[in-house]
């Protein structure tokens, strides 16, 4: 069976997942937490920027994916501001523990919340074709985003 849109997207979010518990767990004052925010960061960014483009785009363009794939966007754009934050403050700031963890919770929530939901409207909406399809683009881009975004 070929790979979907769906099967590359949660390959993205158990990282995510697992990046956060990591994160959440790291000492204070080391070069892993600073290296694990990194590495959250450019992973959040990038997963993002592919999705928007290769699963948000096309259901945000049928009236039965209009609500569902604004309500993804604002989630989206919300998780940027909390990475905002979080960078302004730096690592070792004391509040920077407390915007860590509500940013897990938001995307524990928004991964949640995209797999019981998003994935079946959007699933009802698109093709099996476009379905695999936007799977290969989806990862292209974002190996695409991932590379631009390590680098700067």
């Amino acid at each position: 069976m070929p790979e979907t849109i769906y099967d590359a997207l949660r390959e993205s979010h158990d990282t995510q997942r697992s990046l956060c518990r990591r994160l959440l767990r790291s000492k204070p004052h080391t070069r892993e937490r600073q290296a694990l925010f990194t590495e959250l960061r450019v992973e959040l960014a990038a997963h993002a920027a592919a999705e928007e483009r290769y699963l948000y785009m096309p259901i945000l363009l049928s009236d039965a994916g209009l609500s569902s794939s604004r309500h993804a966007l604002s989630e989206h754009h919300q998780i940027d501001e909390l990475i905002e934050d979080m960078q302004s403050l730096g690592v070792n700031h004391r509040g920077w523990l407390a915007k860590a963890r509500k940013l897990s919770e938001k995307v524990h929530h928004h991964l949640r919340e995209e797999e019981k939901k998003f994935f079946q409207v959007s699933g009802k909406l698109l093709k099996p074709a476009q379905k695999t399809g936007l799977a290969k683009q989806y990862r292209a881009d974002f190996a695409r985003m991932h590379a631009l975004l390590s680098d700067g």
